[in-house]
């Protein structure tokens, strides 16, 4: 019997521990709220940052920023793909920047 319980408890912790990510939402509350959208556009030689600031007030679009910054590249790298077929090719594509957003 014991061992019944211990094997519950232990179940119900490790589920309890899944991963979830409250913050994402669908859609922001237009209420009163800035949305932001980054996207960076790989041109040859740079890259091209646009920010996207969308000020909600009372469920109406109040004003949209918007602001475009050049960046220098950041060359290549080598992705591996799988085909249709399955079969697997290296590719040499153009590297990304990772986002980091902090909200004060």
């Amino acid at each position: 019997m014991k061992k019944l319980l211990l094997l519950i408890v232990l179940a119900t912790l490790l589920n309890s521990c899944e991963e979830k990510n409250e913050d994402i939402v669908s859609e922001p509350n237009k209420d009163g709220s800035i949305e932001t959208i980054v996207s960076v556009k790989h041109e040859d030689g740079f890259d091209i940052l646009t920010t996207t600031h969308k000020v909600w007030v009372k469920n109406q679009l109040d004003k949209t920023l918007i602001k475009v910054d050049t960046l220098k590249s950041l060359g290549l790298t080598t992705v591996e793909g799988e085909d249709q077929d399955g079969y697997v090719e290296k590719a040499q594509v153009k590297k990304d920047y990772e986002f980091y957003i902090t909200v004060k």
